[in-house]
């Protein structure tokens, strides 16, 4: 079974906050291929094969900032815009655009789409019905008003094929790359004696990994709680498993974290008797990078794809008008 994604997330966020106002990232496959906001205010590659689109599109680059800084002033407005429809005038609020599309053993494609407020659904496309769904009664007036502008169908036949292309060209330019295999490092901490236990696998490629806990040698299922894989910036990915028992039961018990990944010649066993107890300068640290990576999985939550209207194939990103809430 066989499956690639291809995603872009648009988040713009009240001023004020050591944030960006505006940013843009796509992924593909759950790694970043490119990024843009507001204070570097251009669009760059974040992986080397996505360099290669210099040689078919000289101007790529350029094109893909100054459509980047048109769509920032836009969605600028949609958080005002939005403010105003929810009686808000002060606070942190964020407007997402999520989109993509996807193509499972090479054959079978889908695509979505959808705009969030505040981390909630606001509005999305159901493309089987070609109509709009509003998550909320705020959201109903863009729903008729997209709906007589017909942009459905027009989002339908750009998910459905340009987005493939293109997700098929970035497929080809990085082969050697999505094929490659970088084994996991893995670290077993706590914050203290009677804090849960956290094993860390990072810096792996690809996205599966496996991590499961044993408990005298036999596999534990309680206790455990497992945490979503995260993106690295350098295109590798990171998981977490947290095991939560007493302190009496660490010592009683022999525990173990099993990591199993398709970079590893065998699966990786860690002794929980082995850990690493943090201390207060390695926390803070440790506090730090957790913050870094909500930022990072916040980039991975929403989709949308954008439509111009032109017999070429249309670079990603390339809407306007869409990107407006009204």
């Amino acid at each position: 079974y066989y499956r690639i994604i291809l995603l872009y997330v648009y988040t713009a966020v009240t001023p004020g906050i050591n944030f960006p106002e505006f940013t843009t990232v796509g992924l593909v496959d759950g790694g970043q291929i490119d990024y843009y906001d507001s204070n570097i205010k251009k669009a760059i590659p974040k992986t080397e094969w996505m360099k290669k689109v210099d040689a078919a599109d000289p101007d790529y680059w350029t094109r893909q900032s100054q459509i980047a800084q048109g769509t920032q002033e836009n969605f600028k407005v949609s958080v005002g815009t939005l403010m105003q429809r929810f009686n808000q005038t002060d606070g942190v609020h964020t407007v997402q655009w999520m989109y993509g599309c996807e193509l499972h053993d090479g054959e079978t494609r889908r695509g979505y789409m959808q705009y969030g407020y505040d981390g909630e659904d606001f509005i999305s496309l159901d493309l089987k019905t070609l109509t709009w769904t509003a998550a909320s009664q705020k959201a109903v007036i863009t729903k008729q008003n997209w709906e007589q502008k017909d942009w459905a169908l027009q989002f339908k036949d750009y998910l459905e094929n340009e987005c493939i292309n293109w997700l098929q060209k970035y497929v080809e330019y990085s082969r050697s790359s999505l094929e490659r295999k970088v084994s996991p490092k893995v670290d077993l901490f706590q914050k203290d004696s009677s804090s849960p236990v956290v094993c860390h696998a990072t810096g792996f490629f690809p996205k599966a990994v496996m991590i499961s806990w044993q408990k005298n040698g036999e596999d534990l299922h309680e206790d455990v709680e497992l945490r979503e894989t995260l993106p690295n910036q350098d295109g590798t990915f990171q998981k977490r498993s947290v095991l939560t028992v007493s302190p009496e039961k660490l010592k009683k018990n022999e525990y173990t974290c099993v990591v199993q990944h398709s970079g590893l010649e065998r699966e990786m066993k860690l002794q929980v008797s082995d850990r690493r107890v943090l201390s207060v300068g390695i926390i803070l640290g440790v506090v730090v990078a957790v913050l870094q990576l909500v930022l990072i999985g916040c980039v991975g939550v929403l989709l949308i794809w954008m439509k111009k209207q032109k017999k070429q194939i249309m670079k990603p990103g390339e809407c306007r008008e869409m990107s407006t809430l009204s």
